[in-house]
């Protein structure tokens, strides 16, 4: 029955909002961590790969956001039989879940990161960011789902549907988006290239360099109106902080 599916889909469009909450705000907008803030081992420790895991994630974030939007119209013939609060309650329970999922499984069993890790209290932190982000969404989901048969079936259900639907859609590009304020670029260049090379390709992409890192591969560069970050991408760039998904954390990062 696609009604029996519904949980299932909303449940999956609430757990990729987390996501994108989560790496909009802690790895763009606030920078309190970067995905693998607390990996081990000097080549993880580099500026470049922790960016790149951090658009990396987002593109997973991506995929399960595809997945239940998929799921979801699989299962739309359902959404007149099933009141919109129970469809909203899934959602906010997936949302919960998400924040679960990161601080428990990444945080505490895994370790790759914390909310914050430039602080002497980060389970405080992490405990913190769950009562106010995990614990209420949960709670409010279970609320709905309990007096959610109350309401009766018909387009409220197909109204929360689209709501949550256009909500993830809203968030992948929002999510790539970089800086409204951005006057430079950060472009990461493939390993070997070094300052020179970099410095070869920004030129002839119609660019300026302003800031490199000691590698001379992780570069800031004011492309102007005329410059092109395709350019870049041809002359040896792996990635350019101008808003693609992998590469929305670049554009976000601090210099």
């Amino acid at each position: 029955m696609p009604a029996q599916r519904l949980p299932l889909a909303l449940g999956v469009l609430g757990f990729a909002l987390g996501g994108f909450f989560d790496g909009i705000l802690l790895h763009q907008v606030l920078q309190w961590h970067h995905f693998l803030s607390l990996v081990g081992g000097e080549a993880l420790r580099d500026i470049r790969v922790q960016i790149l895991w951090d658009g990396l994630f987002h593109v997973a974030v991506y995929a399960i956001a595809l997945l239940g939007l998929f799921l979801l119209w699989r299962a739309r013939s359902g959404l007149g039989e099933t009141p919109g609060m129970r469809l909203l309650g899934w959602a906010l329970l997936g949302f919960g879940i998400w924040q679960l999922v990161d601080v428990v499984g990444f945080h505490w069993i895994v370790g790759i990161h914390r909310i914050r890790v430039d602080v002497p209290n980060p389970l405080a932190w992490d405990i913190g960011w769950l009562a106010v982000t995990g614990l209420p969404p949960l709670l409010a989901g279970a609320w709905l789902l309990r007096r959610g048969d109350a309401g009766p079936p018909g387009r409220g259900g197909l109204r929360v549907a689209a709501m949550l639907a256009l909500a993830v859609i809203g968030a992948a590009p929002v999510a790539a988006l970089p800086p409204t304020d951005a006057t430079t670029a950060l472009v990461l260049f493939r390993p070997g290239i070094g300052l020179e090379g970099a410095a070869e390709a920004v030129a002839a992409a119609d660019g300026r360099i302003v800031w490199a890192d000691a590698s001379g591969e992780l570069v800031a560069v004011d492309l102007g109106e005329a410059g092109s970050a395709w350019a870049l991408y041809r002359r040896g760039a792996m990635l350019v902080g101008t808003g693609l998904p992998v590469a929305n954390c670049l554009g976000w990062s601090r210099i």
